[in-house]
């Protein structure tokens, strides 16, 4: 017994007995210097209450409780839990500080005004969504993301790593970069660096169907640098727009735009849909099948549908390089011509 206790001192992995699990994305953040500066970006309030996502051993939540009206901090693992409880008991923090036991993905959130995060990987698309979603909206998020989903998430057209991430985050919220963050600063160090992101949600969203949204969005990025002349000639393609343009048909639907409880439940599942995007997650199987011309209804549907494109100037153009005015254009196109997305 005294072996293994030995062993795990001198462990980088432990602290006083914890262990940091890497498969549950428990990377403690140990500089101190880099907290500060992660405080000062977020630009937290006397009177803000403060989300905090992952405390693990309360490096953070110290500094987050020194400057915020309060801290409610959500960790998943027991240990870190006792462990957080342990180290601000009996302090004049304490009365400040609700710990909240649970998946974050799954428990409800109550009202924060300002979010501050070290997110695992795993979880990165689908609680950006579900923060977005929270009502009544808060006023910013600073993330810490592992930097290929922070360059994403920031990307602009024509960006390398623009997806469909971007466009469906940026419709949603403002999103800075604000700064990098070396691997060395964890420890348990990851295998990549990551980034600080500040996320705004925006106050007025546009009038906008977000599940025929991300429809056209999923579609225009599944091969992004293919033309959309050459994406909407696809079978596949033809297909999934015919079958929502028939069963629209048959439930005479109205595609206005969401209520505030509506459109907070589409963004919700867009988390779900997005899930954890990979570097090459947005891009499908290079299928050139063409419908076939002798089925006359099909044919005069891919006419509409390619009439769409070539009225809005887009036939030629690539979802890689397209801005959310352009997005929001070509679906009032295609919604005007009959053809929905949802």
């Amino acid at each position: 017994m005294a072996g293994g206790k030995i062993r795990k001192a001198s462990n980088p992995h432990f602290r006083g007995g914890i262990p940091f699990h890497k498969s549950k994305g428990q990377h403690i953040l140990k500089n101190p210097l880099l907290i500060d500066s992660i405080i000062q970006k977020s630009g937290i309030k006397p009177t803000d209450v403060v989300l905090e996502i992952g405390p693990g051993i309360g490096n953070l939540t110290e500094k987050l409780l020194e400057v915020g009206k309060s801290v409610i901090a959500v960790e998943l693992d027991p240990c870190m839990v006792l462990e957080l409880q342990r180290r601000f008991q009996g302090t004049p923090s304490s009365a400040r500080l609700q710990v909240i036991q649970g998946d974050v993905l799954k428990c409800d959130l109550p009202c924060f005004d300002i979010c501050v995060a070290n997110i695992p990987y795993q979880i990165s698309s689908p609680l950006t969504f579900k923060l977005l979603a929270h009502r009544p909206l808060f006023r910013c998020a600073v993330i810490m993301f592992q930097r290929e989903i922070a360059m994403r998430l920031v990307a602009q057209p024509g960006d390398n790593l623009y997806c469909r991430l971007s466009v469906n985050t940026q419709l949603l919220a403002r999103v800075n970069h604000l700064l990098k963050v070396g691997k060395n600063n964890f420890r348990p160090p990851p295998k990549v660096d990551s980034s600080v992101i500040r996320i705004e949600p925006r106050r007025l969203l546009p009038s906008v169907n977000i599940k025929e949204w991300d429809g056209l969005v999923r579609i225009c990025f599944n091969q992004k640098n293919k033309t959309l002349g050459s994406i909407f000639r696809q079978k596949t393609t033809l297909s999934i727009l015919a079958k929502n343009h028939k069963t629209l048909q048959a439930l005479q639907l109205s595609h206005e735009g969401l209520d505030d409880t509506e459109m907070a439940m589409c963004i919700t599942a867009l988390g779900d849909i997005l899930g954890d995007l990979s570097m090459d997650s947005d891009e499908g199987k290079d299928e050139d099948m063409e419908i076939d011309e002798g089925d006359t209804k099909a044919s005069d549907f891919k006419d509409r549908v390619l009439g769409v494109l070539k009225e809005g100037g887009f036939e030629e153009k690539r979802s890689s390089k397209l801005t959310q005015g352009d997005f929001m254009h070509l679906l009032s196109l295609f919604n005007k011509a009959g053809i929905h997305f949802s």
